[in-house]
């Protein structure tokens, strides 16, 4: 019986580890993908054996990279799920963008999704498979870093497009929009202020910031079967941040002073 695979970039980082994790139960192969090849095998021989947890070194903004990854994954069994992950915020404000970080931002948050999606279409096509972006609910509102926001906003009208143009071919586009997550650059902002996560924390209703596997429970669930029917929607992760809060999102926009 041919191998159901899943794909996750940015794998080697917290949340993408988490992601890998997840989908390993209910798919037989997850490949990690990582600019970072030596950290996504670290994180890959940490999950399990080598035959479910592949690491591969990729350049998401690379089509030359993206495509060598398109070729390793296919002879791993036919990919059902693929999960663009990788992403990265620079400056904070829109004063400190220079259009370098723009364009970076845009290249690495919004570019790269697509030239993930179009190498893995076929094989989608295929498999009947699953798309799941992950954003980010600076896509949803104003929380800083514009042109990281920028690009996460483009994707998710990218994801709306696939779901609608994409659906007739089976294929589910859906993306996860989580608020504050609790990663390892979290935790040294944590250890430069003891207090951050409390400061946080006061933001959303739940009282508590995002975990890595809350992010990844809603990307299984969304390529899964029990979301046999959803497509093209947006499911902010967030412990209820962005339940009204349009006040936050002010206080947010206007926090830098130049």
């Amino acid at each position: 019986m041919t191998q159901s695979a899943a794909i996750v970039t940015g794998a080697a980082g917290d949340i993408g580890a988490a992601i890998a994790a997840r989908l390993a139960e209910d798919h037989d192969v997850v490949l990690l993908a990582d600019i970072d090849a030596a950290a996504a095998a670290a994180v890959a021989a940490k999950l399990g054996p080598a035959d479910r947890f592949v690491a591969v070194g990729c350049d998401v903004t690379s089509e030359t990279s993206i495509s060598e990854l398109a070729k390793r994954a296919a002879d791993f069994g036919v990919v059902r799920t693929l999960v663009n992950n990788a992403g990265a915020a620079r400056a904070t404000s829109l004063h400190d963008t220079t259009p370098e970080i723009w364009r970076a931002d845009n290249a690495l948050n919004l570019e790269a999704a697509f030239l993930c999606f179009r190498a893995f279409e076929p094989m989608l096509k295929a498999s009947k498979g699953s798309v799941v972006n992950i954003a980010s609910v600076n896509g949803m509102q104003v929380f800083g870093h514009p042109a990281y926001s920028a690009a996460k906003a483009g994707l998710l009208h990218f994801t709306r497009l696939v779901a609608v143009e994409y659906g007739k071919f089976g294929i589910r586009s859906n993306a996860v929009a989580p608020g504050t997550v609790k990663t390892q650059a979290w935790e040294a902002r944590a250890a430069a202020n003891p207090n951050v996560f409390e400061e946080a924390r006061r933001w959303y209703p739940l009282q508590r910031v995002v975990d890595p596997r809350d992010v990844a429970n809603a990307v299984g669930f969304l390529a899964g079967p029990l979301a046999a029917a959803i497509s093209g929607v947006c499911l902010p992760v967030d412990c209820g941040l962005t339940a009204g809060q349009a006040e936050l999102a002010r206080t947010f926009s206007q926090s830098e002073h130049y």
